[in-house]
């Protein structure tokens, strides 16, 4: 189906709704890609599951409402952060957080933001979970690796949080409502930030997500954050984050013969297609793309229980499922995505 003269449209107060034939696509095949989607995911299924082309819904659940949290989800927001002081001229990618973060001079005194947010850093931390509480993250010990070297997807999120938020002289949740949230037409009261506490007078929220110290948010509102990713930054006639910006987190950050730090890790086929704090559809360890249903320039906001924010620039599309459910592997994913793309004649 085409869908060459439908112009795209972003949400004011809501999301206008249409069919799926006036947005070019076929209603039958969307319905086998929620069906498939349904079947690949757990209890909750897709009642928390938005599809969104050109800016319209054209397929939502029941409780695209319900707010909780996303776990690593949060590491795309954090991700966000950053390119608003990238885009202020504040951060430069490639210089050592420890410039603006003493606390890493003795053991990361070459780690850039850019190993930061690529999860190419060897970040570790001194404490220990305690009791069933999490680890405090920000007491450096000696890295794993050295900086480039090897990949390991951990806690280094809530680092670079800390370091952006002495940066911004806020915390990262004001600073993300202020000129993202609020301009997007994110409500106040559809999300939220947790946090890790107090470090020298200033709110550390999580970066990385764990142990729920990072975002709560509704699919609703997330299919917003989504959409600013897929029209490069853009909101209307607003820039929101910089074009350079958004190309740079979501293309492969890392090499896919980046050694991962543990060879049996879940995350041994992420190298090579993890961006700056995003994952994106490049090419994994075993030679195929991560979803080789999707284009290219596929990328995903994604975290634990099954909370994903597929962003499909090519596609004109989003697709988030959240939920509370449990784990699947990402790759069952590309099943959905492969109908999707049939839905459109891609």
């Amino acid at each position: 189906m085409t869908d060459s003269t439908v112009q795209s449209v972003f949400p004011v107060a809501d999301w206008q709704t249409a069919s799926p034939e006036s947005q070019g696509v076929d209603p039958q095949r969307l319905a086998e890609a929620i069906a498939r989607l349904e079947a690949i995911t757990l209890e909750e299924g897709v009642s928390q599951t938005m599809v969104v082309r050109h800016g319209r819904v054209i397929w939502a659940g029941p409780d695209i409402d319900n707010l909780h949290p996303v776990w690593s989800c949060s590491k795309s927001f954090t991700s966000a952060c950053l390119g608003l002081l990238v885009d202020d001229g504040a951060v430069d990618l490639d210089e050592p957080v420890a410039n603006h973060l003493p606390a890493l001079a003795e053991h990361y005194p070459t780690a850039t933001f850019r190993h930061f947010a690529a999860f190419t850093v060897g970040y570790a931390h001194r404490a220990a979970a305690v009791d069933g509480q999490p680890a405090w993250p920000f007491v450096p010990a000696a890295p794993l690796f050295a900086p480039g070297e090897r990949y390991i997807y951990g806690m280094a999120t809530d680092v670079l949080a800390w370091a952006l938020t002495r940066i911004a002289g806020e915390g990262l949740a004001e600073l993300f409502r202020r000129r993202i949230a609020r301009p997007i037409g994110i409500p106040d009261d559809q999300w939220a930030w947790g946090d890790w506490g107090f470090i020298d007078g200033l709110r550390i929220h999580g970066g990385s997500g764990c142990y729920a110290k990072g975002l709560w948010i509704t699919a609703r509102q997330m299919a917003r954050v989504g959409w600013l990713w897929a029209n490069g930054g853009r909101w209307g006639d607003r820039q929101i984050l910089s074009r350079a910006y958004v190309d740079q987190a979501t293309r492969p950050q890392s090499t896919p013969d980046t050694p991962p730090h543990d060879g049996e890790a879940w995350y041994k086929r992420l190298p090579g297609s993890y961006g700056l704090n995003l994952w994106v559809n490049g090419l994994t360890p075993d030679g195929r793309r991560q979803w080789p249903a999707a284009p290219p320039s596929t990328s995903a906001i994604q975290g634990n229980n099954n909370n994903i924010c597929f962003i499909l620039p090519d596609w004109n599309m989003v697709l988030v499922r959240l939920g509370t459910d449990g784990i699947i592997s990402t790759d069952l994913y590309d099943g959905v995505l492969e109908i999707l793309g049939e839905a459109i004649g891609a």
